[in-house]
């Protein structure tokens, strides 16, 4: 039985990679023993990414939320609280976009949410 090569199939998994590495810095874009750990590595921080920015986003709505509650005289969790106790089921990014886009709207919810508290 003739013995089985694997140039063909290595030379497609370098083209990957290299095609991958497109755009990185030095050899690390043409040299496959270079651009195999920067992909790897590339690969591993776009998953961490895509975990982080959903945090970052809540962060955000919280932080617009907290800035409007508190030109209404209010806390954020003393907000929260209280549109809970009202029975107001809005997710914080839509309370984050009322927030900026119709300050009369977040008012009343404020209102809401105040009389709930008492």
């Amino acid at each position: 039985m003739a013995r089985v090569k694997g140039g063909v199939n290595a030379k497609k998994r370098h083209k990957k990679v290299l095609k991958a590495a497109k755009g990185f810095y030095l050899s690390r874009h043409t040299t496959f023993k270079a651009a195999n750990p920067a992909v790897m590595r590339a690969l591993r921080s776009a998953q961490m990414g895509r975990k982080l920015r959903k945090r970052e986003y809540r962060k955000l709505w919280i932080t617009r939320i907290n800035a409007a509650a508190r030109l209404n005289d209010i806390s954020y969790s003393r907000l929260m609280d209280g549109l809970k106790k009202a029975g107001v089921e809005l997710n914080r990014k839509m309370l984050s976009e009322i927030a900026i886009h119709d300050p009369a709207g977040f008012t009343k919810l404020v209102d809401t949410a105040k009389a709930a508290l008492k």
